[in-house]
């Protein structure tokens, strides 16, 4: 039901207040709502905020009125930077009739008019009065005098409406109006992250190949997480933030895949680390041949010191030797022959795993993943990428997810979930941090610039992570496009989004697939050991590269957000510009997307939209050559992919230009 004032269409919300909206700690939230009323009486709109300890924030945030016509109104919420602000928070809209803002509308109309000069003057008279007597005490002298002399009928009218609308006075009466008919909305409310909820650069590798060495006969042997801590001081100098390790757990030996996906497995063949499960342990044990779980803890150690962290996956299914499918069959399909089904994605067969239901034995499984994860909680996992969500049930992650952070507000989750648009959005509502997303896919200018303006719409609830290539997918545009695609593609995810992330070997350009036409790579590091030769001058590797991205996301506060996305218009299509401003930082990135050609083009600065005026000229500097530039509205651009495919410009106002004498 609609109340005496009306509030409307409340935001941030996620279906209509179904689930929270999201936001991250030192973020501002810009909470907003429609406020009307019948007639021409002024309204006004506070904001309730309650944080997540419970406790009612001081006072009301006031909203401020939006473009005229629209009833809309708005406010800025400034979240604390820090782990006090994690957790959810509420927050609903006051709306209220305002009789001294209509009485400041409506009087100098009237008494300028000479129309009711007499009643428009004691209706302030009666108004100041009120808010007078409502003030704190060292306050009223401010107000209380202006009483009498609305009421002097000695004075011109004019003077005395002079007195009461004193920019001093209306200020102070605004900072403590007289709310009539004060209407609340329902109550919204949004889930506060940490930082790295939204902001992060994210390495992938596996500990069993770095290390891995060749014995005496020429096998290539296992690596432990051991020798995977020496690779951890590179990935931390490029200036990643979060190391990605696939699943680290026992490796079933029925049906244990061989070499790029085969069904025939040497007797020395690793498997895949997906295939989780064996008489050696399950999802909560180590695998041997990576070690103990005190190595993992001093992995887990080793990486915080070095300034990042572990994300660990989270792969909810079984090989066939799993524990689980000898102690609790009934957590899995059984077909009408009495076998337990594998997992398929037709025409994709998974001999070696078995899918779980969570049908069958719901509290019991429930109970089983709560155990695992709290289990790898407190070795220090404050990350998981979890594996195909979108082939579980929702209210299962929806349950999971909030019971975790009941106790561990800052554990963070991503959904691997190449899937169907209305799953992937769903799961970020009901509760991961962060997504998967298409953007490996889009290649064009249109494409790319189509998916940033539907994940800026819904930011709200929906953080992105760009992956630029994974152990599956190796898309086409990489295998032919060259090492200038591979800049192309880290500039596009490391500037785009807040949150992006590369598999290892991406800096070695690797790029060959298994079979033309297939996005999977050549010997992939799914099915066996790849050890990599990582002592290559620098100069041809593209880790120079990554580490200057990642440099440049660190050093401009606006490259941590999606919301500033703003686009700018380019006469070639492909070109693309773009922009992110956060205060005084601008960032300014133009890119060609060709990586077989050299493209020029005029970019279209939207001037406005980096705070300058259209006529305004701007100093742009190259911060990957260090050249400047002065530019306007209009600027011509020449990009090589085979020297540079790139600028990422920081912006501020050009220096006047010299007088022609």
């Amino acid at each position: 039901m609609v109340g005496r004032i009306a509030v409307t269409a409340l935001s941030p919300t996620v279906s209509c207040g179904s689930y929270s909206a999201r936001a991250v700690t030192g973020q501002t939230v810009l909470i907003g709502a429609t406020v009307f009323r019948e007639g021409h009486d002024a309204v006004a709109a506070d904001v309730v905020v309650t944080d997540p300890a419970g406790k009612r924030r001081a006072g009301f945030l006031r909203m401020q009125p939006g473009a005229p016509g629209t009833d809309r109104w708005s406010a800025p919420l400034v979240l604390p930077d820090d782990a006090s602000a994690e957790g959810l928070w509420s927050f609903s809209v006051e709306g209220w009739s305002d009789p001294l803002g209509t009485w400041w509308h409506d009087a100098p109309l009237k008494i300028e008019a000479g129309v009711d000069v007499d009643l428009m003057l004691e209706e302030g008279a009666i108004l100041y009065d009120r808010a007078g007597r409502a003030l704190p005490k060292r306050l009223r002298p401010q107000v209380v005098p202006l009483v009498p002399v609305l009421r002097d009928a000695a004075r011109p009218p004019l003077e005395r409406l002079s007195a009461a609308m004193d920019s001093t006075v209306v200020e102070l009466l605004s900072q403590h109006p007289l709310r009539e008919m004060v209407t609340p909305s329902e109550p919204r409310t949004f889930w506060v992250d940490r930082a790295r909820a939204l902001f992060g650069a994210w390495y992938e590798f596996f500990p069993r190949s770095e290390g891995a060495k060749a014995d005496a006969s020429g096998v290539l042997r296992t690596g432990t997480l051991r020798t995977a801590m020496e690779r951890l001081p590179a990935v931390a100098a490029m200036g990643f933030d979060v190391v990605y390790l696939p699943p680290i757990h026992p490796i079933g030996k029925v049906n244990r895949k061989g070499p790029n996906n085969t069904l025939t497995p040497g007797p020395n063949d690793v498997g895949s680390p997906w295939a989780i499960g064996s008489d050696e342990g399950g999802h909560d044990a180590v695998h041997p041949d990576l070690g103990t779980l005190e190595d993992f803890d001093a992995f887990v150690a080793r990486t915080v010191e070095l300034g990042m962290e572990v994300a660990l996956d989270l792969a909810l299914q079984c090989a066939p030797d799993h524990p689980w499918a000898k102690e609790h069959p009934e957590w899995f399909t059984t077909r009408l022959d009495g076998t337990i089904a594998y997992a398929e994605n037709p025409p994709k067969k998974y001999q070696d795993i078995y899918p779980l239901n969570f049908d069958h034995d719901p509290e019991g499984l429930y109970a089983e993943v709560l155990r695992v994860v709290r289990h790898w909680t407190s070795h220090g996992v404050r990350v998981f990428r979890v594996d195909n969500p979108h082939t579980k049930p929702l209210p299962f992650w929806e349950w999971l997810i909030a019971e975790v952070k009941k106790t561990e507000p800052d554990v963070l989750f991503l959904a691997e979930a190449f899937t169907r648009r209305a799953m992937m959005h769903e799961l970020a509502r009901i509760g991961f941090t962060q997504s998967y997303t298409y953007f490996t896919w889009r290649t064009l200018r249109t494409e790319l610039e189509e998916y940033m303006v539907e994940l800026v719409e819904a930011s709200h609830y929906m953080r992105p992570n760009f992956f630029v290539n994974t152990p599956d997918i190796l898309h086409a545009s990489l295998q032919y496009g060259g090492p200038p695609v591979f800049k192309i593609r880290a500039v596009l995810a490391a500037l785009l989004s807040p949150s992006y992330g590369v598999y290892a070997g991406y800096e070695l350009y690797e790029h060959v697939a298994v079979k033309p036409g297939s996005e999977e790579y050549l010997d992939s590091e799914k099915y066996q050991l790849r050890s990599r030769n990582w002592s290559h001058p620098p100069e041809q590797t593209l880790a120079p590269y990554l580490t200057m991205l990642n440099r440049v996301r660190n050093e401009h506060p606006a490259l941590r957000w999606l919301d500033n996305l703003h686009l700018h218009p380019v006469d070639s299509p492909d070109v693309m510009a773009w922009s992110k401003v956060a205060g005084d930082d601008i960032v300014l990135v133009v890119v060609n997307l060709d990586p077989h050609g050299v493209r020029e083009a005029t970019v279209s600065v939207d001037l406005p939209a980096l705070g300058f005026d259209r006529s305004d000229r701007i100093e742009v500097l190259d911060v990957v050559t260090g050249s400047t530039y002065d530019w306007g509205a209009h600027n011509y651009v020449r990009l090589d992919p085979f020297t540079e495919p790139a600028h990422v410009f920081t912006v501020r106002r050009a220096a006047p230009r010299a007088a022609v004498q």
